[in-house]
């Protein structure tokens, strides 16, 4: 999962109000030719995923919950919401800001590092379609690199950290439990560095950050560190893998 020195950086991305920098056909063609690039050969993706055994100790459904949450911070959140919008049971996967305060839930503030919140993603799910541990095992697999310590493959910074912002205590017993025994054996070859904060609000995102993979993918940065986390989904969870997106914005 470590990523090379030359890979895409991630690209600020300005508010709709906001003007962009004018980009030169020259270099927008650069960017398609690199995504053309990682659709013909995989091989160059930045993210390899690690199949994982499912948590020994794992959330059972009960009858009255309709639906359960989970936020999950894993490096920038385009990718971690665009894998978990493929997740067949899960409703909804919005991306946003956990681990600080409502003042500072914004995208400039959050990129300077110093408030405390991390990128992360709210995952809707229906617990009788999937589990939490599963959505766990996902997470840890697929939609990031759980051994990098405040950074995520181009992006530093503890707000790229990756942290499981559990929603009550059962949450956090499972993930640390899941975390031990991913730890004791061996499955990523380095200690896993997740972090597991509990009564940490969620604040979602600007919109322009929405369904961001979805609307962008022949964006190099997505082309290159995000598209292989879908096709990873597809190839070690064929039974959770669906076609089409759970969108946030469904009429778009």
């Amino acid at each position: 999962m470590n990523t090379p020195s030359n890979t895409y950086l991630k690209p600020f991305t300005p508010p709709p109000r906001l003007s962009r920098r004018p980009v030169l056909t020259a270099l927008a063609m650069a960017f398609v030719a690199a995504a053309t690039l990682w659709q013909a050969v995989p091989s160059l993706a930045a993210e390899s995923a690690v199949a994982i055994p499912a948590p020994a100790d794992d959330l059972a459904a009960t009858p009255a919950a309709a639906v359960e949450t989970a936020v999950l911070a894993g490096g920038c959140f385009w990718g971690v919401q665009g894998v978990f919008q493929h997740v067949m049971g899960v409703s909804s996967a919005v991306s946003g800001y956990a681990g600080g305060d409502e003042a500072s839930a914004r995208y400039e503030a959050v990129g300077s590092g110093r408030t405390g919140h991390a990128e992360a993603v709210r995952i809707t799910y229906d617990p009788k379609q999937i589990s939490y541990g599963r959505i766990l095992q996902i997470y840890f697999s697929v939609a990031h690199n759980p051994t990098e310590l405040n950074r995520q493959g181009p992006d530093q910074g503890p707000q790229y950290r990756s942290t499981i912002f559990a929603q009550n205590a059962t949450q956090a017993r499972i993930a640390k439990a899941y975390i031990a025994q991913l730890n004791k054996a061996g499955s990523f070859g380095l200690p896993i560095v997740t972090t597991t904060e509990m009564q940490k609000p969620f604040f979602p995102a600007e919109a322009y950050h929405q369904d961001y993979l979805a609307r962008n993918p022949h964006n190099p940065y997505i082309a290159y560190n995000d598209l292989p986390k879908i096709d990873n989904l597809k190839r070690l969870f064929p039974d959770r893998y669906r076609a089409v997106p759970a969108l946030v914005g469904k009429g778009s």
